[in-house]
């Protein structure tokens, strides 16, 4: 599986030192089902996405969907498990982290972001 650094360009700020890229259907599907929880400043991000679920899941996530733009144009933090998020129509993807990512590197709505994937 890819993976890549998510670095907030507005804060200048490393959000995730590592996000798996979910770009292929199963891997979407599976998304973070079947975990216990991620470890600090690990993540995933859902390509393309609009709309996520904490379906069976067991532990709140923060959510950042990313326009095309690599604007953050929607945020949810801490969504509880058992939950389905709003359909955001001009996201093309999603990226999910740690409960409160998003508050400790001050990512918000209209930030930018980029997607730096690691070599190999």
């Amino acid at each position: 599986m890819r993976k890549a650094e998510v670095y907030n360009k507005t804060q200048k700020k490393i959000i995730l030192d590592e996000a798996e890229i979910a770009d292929r259907f199963f891997l979407r599907l599976k998304g973070l089902l079947g975990r216990r929880g991620l470890m600090p400043r690990k993540g995933i991000i859902i390509m393309p996405c609009r709309s996520v679920h904490t379906l069976g899941m067991l532990f709140p996530i923060d959510l950042a969907f990313v326009n095309g733009d690599r604007q953050i144009c929607y945020l949810i933090e801490a969504m509880k498990p058992n939950r389905i998020s709003p359909v955001v129509k001009e996201a093309c993807c999603v990226i999910e982290a740690p409960a409160g990512t998003f508050n400790l590197s001050g990512t918000k709505v209209g930030d930018e972001v980029s997607i730096n994937y690691a070599a190999g």
